[in-house]
């Protein structure tokens, strides 16, 4: 990965938001980043299949994934090295050193062959961090082009709580703003462009009235 002032920029806020709040990151944040395990169960890894989450946090959803595809290849990373810390001591806690590969990297500009020796995944995810992530688009985009033929790329993330009170949808976007959040509301245009792009196809629903949206790509076999 070639760093950029952007990229270093976006680094170190996020080491800054994390450097403490990662130590309670998962015992807070079960509350409200909804739909990730609805995500994970839908994978639906193959035999033997790899598997790489974008933006992997504190490791937390990859370790769940190594629960539920227990031959599965995982591979993780994250731009924040603070995140990081949490991610290798959650693989070390559950005994998953040798099944889950962590690196640092950036969501737009990562290059998995010079991470992991990998080039390419059965199945990518990016779990509640395209509202973190300035440019996300193409973060998609990219995220993209390292899906292997015949594979998915799952999204989850806040949906637009378009069927919630209004009070509600206001006050979480407040709270949300001071973590430097912002849900996107055209997700769902954008994976679909990027669905058209590279010949795949996309399913995307709402999630707890629309609390959460989730789409997944899919790509043709060779």
């Amino acid at each position: 990965m070639t760093e950029t002032a952007e990229t270093q920029s976006h680094s170190r806020l996020m080491d800054a938001v994390y450097r403490n709040q990662r130590h309670i990151y998962d015992l807070t944040r079960k509350y409200y980043l909804l739909g990730r395990d609805h995500m994970l169960g839908q994978l639906d890894v193959p035999e033997d299949g790899s598997v790489l989450e974008v933006a992997c946090g504190t490791g937390r959803n990859l370790a769940l994934a190594a629960r539920l595809y227990p031959h599965a290849r995982l591979y993780g990373f994250d731009i924040s090295a603070q995140m990081l810390k949490s991610a290798q001591a959650t693989m070390a806690r559950k005994g998953l050193e040798n099944r889950v590969a962590l690196a640092e990297g950036d969501a737009t500009d990562f290059d998995p062959a010079a991470l992991f020796g990998v080039r390419n995944f059965d199945r990518v995810f990016i779990s509640y961090s395209v509202s973190m992530i300035p440019v996300w688009k193409e973060a998609v985009a990219h995220a993209m082009e390292v899906v292997a033929p015949g594979g998915e790329l799952h999204v989850v993330d806040f949906g637009q709580q378009a069927r919630l009170p209004s009070w509600f949808g206001n006050a979480l976007h407040g709270w949300l703003a001071r973590f430097h959040v912002t849900p996107r509301a055209d997700l769902e245009t954008v994976m679909g462009e990027t669905a058209r792009d590279v010949g795949g196809s996309l399913a995307f629903t709402s999630l707890y009235r629309d609390y959460a949206r989730y789409g997944v790509i899919r790509l043709p076999a060779e």
